[in-house]
């Protein structure tokens, strides 16, 4: 049987990461893999995940088993944390296995419920995002979101492509911090679409995996309440992975929005029971250290100061690179940790042979996994480069 397997792609920014980490040289820049790096290269432990770590570990009395739902304290926390107070009896939400694991859940809803709608994605988006709509057996639908050479969002070629959606169909659309673009819609477009969406019956798909990386956690969700508070259905797919640090531990959940709760309660009891095909349960650590932060005010605020660290340093570098570059001063517009630079498939190869560089293959950068030392040399390397 093992013979007759076929020969699977590697992921290909997993295996560049692979390939900088044994790169002897000692000035190596490593801008592939999403992870937030502080100013000393360094992926950290936040301190108020240490903390609820502690407490933990003080005061847990067993490691039993969840349910398939996960940790409803964890959800109910990161609902409010991530949605609001919208309509709250049209919500319902199971922990998942990361954002990933909550976009893989949605899909399996939809090929469920719907088996023949398509789903509509947005190019570039996460490299990721195709491979499991792909893996689950839905139809998918592409359009141009943002266009690499120019540089430029292509909101206009969105609304076109959207317009030929049937009823029924899913979009999906990224919370904030687009990745890899960097570019988000303005609340006015947001606005648009959320009105298209309506108007012709589609059902949207959030991604929401870097809430507070933007403009401040409430700032981040405003294009989702747009949606929401326009549409009849939608499901949320959020991660815990960049804004707490934990992406190790695999901490996410997936929300389902509904007309009422008969709708939503039969939807969660599905995610339910797809779990538990799936993964049985999620993996309880990662929620369980968020939900003692986000109850606990002392830890909270500390993980909220840690945030704003976080955030003001990518936005800092982000300056710095778009100083350095002219050509490219739209990255100080942009927003979170990717942007994607127009570079060609010879110049990414040639920065990582010659400059130890380490770029994905679509020009996208990671720009938190720069240093303050390491802007002039980057900046040198690429303009030398192209």
């Amino acid at each position: 049987m093992f013979q007759a397997l076929p020969d699977l792609p590697a992921d290909a920014v997993l295996a560049l990461a692979e390939a900088c980490r044994n790169d002897p040289r000692r000035d190596k820049i490593d801008l592939s893999v999403g992870v937030y790096r502080n100013d000393n290269g360094v992926t950290p432990v936040l301190s108020a995940v240490k903390a609820a770590e502690h407490l933990l570990v003080e005061g847990q009395d067993t490691k039993s088993y969840v349910s398939p739902l996960g940790d409803t304290k964890f959800v109910s926390l990161i609902r409010e944390l991530a949605i609001g107070n919208i309509e709250v009896d049209r919500l319902g939400g199971v922990q998942t296995p990361g954002g990933g694991g909550a976009v893989r859940l949605a899909c399996e809803v939809i090929k469920l419920a719907a088996p023949f709608s398509r789903i509509f994605v947005g190019l570039p988006t996460w490299g990721n995002h195709i491979p499991i709509f792909e893996a689950v057996g839905l139809e998918i639908g592409t359009y141009t979101y943002y266009d690499v050479i120019s540089q430029t969002l292509r909101f206009d070629e969105m609304l076109s492509s959207l317009k030929s959606a049937r009823r029924g169909d899913i979009v999906l659309l990224h919370a904030t911090c687009h990745n890899p673009s960097g570019t988000d819609l303005s609340l006015d477009q947001w606005r648009a679409i959320a009105q298209l969406v309506e108007e012709r019956g589609l059902i949207p798909l959030i991604d929401f995996a870097y809430q507070g990386f933007g403009d401040g956690l409430e700032q981040d969700r405003e294009g989702l309440e747009i949606v929401l508070s326009s549409v009849s259905e939608a499901f949320v797919a959020y991660s815990c992975s960049k804004n707490f640090g934990l992406y190790r531990e695999r901490t996410g959940a997936l929300f389902v929005y509904g007309t009422n709760p008969v709708s939503v309660g039969r939807t969660v009891q599905a995610m339910a029971a797809l779990a538990r095909v799936n993964w049985s349960m999620p993996p309880d650590h990662g929620a369980a250290v968020v939900g003692t932060i986000l109850s606990n005010t002392a830890l909270r605020q500390d993980w909220l100061r840690e945030l704003t660290t976080m955030r003001e340093r990518i936005l800092k570098i982000r300056a710095a690179v778009g100083r350095g570059m002219p050509e490219f001063s739209q990255l100080g517009a942009q927003k979170g940790m990717f942007s994607t630079l127009p570079l060609h498939s010879a110049t990414i190869d040639r920065l990582r042979k010659d400059d130890a560089i380490y770029i994905v293959g679509n020009g996208r950068i990671n720009l938190a996994g720069l240093t303050t030392d390491d802007v002039p040399r980057f900046v040198d390397s690429v303009r030398r480069a192209v």
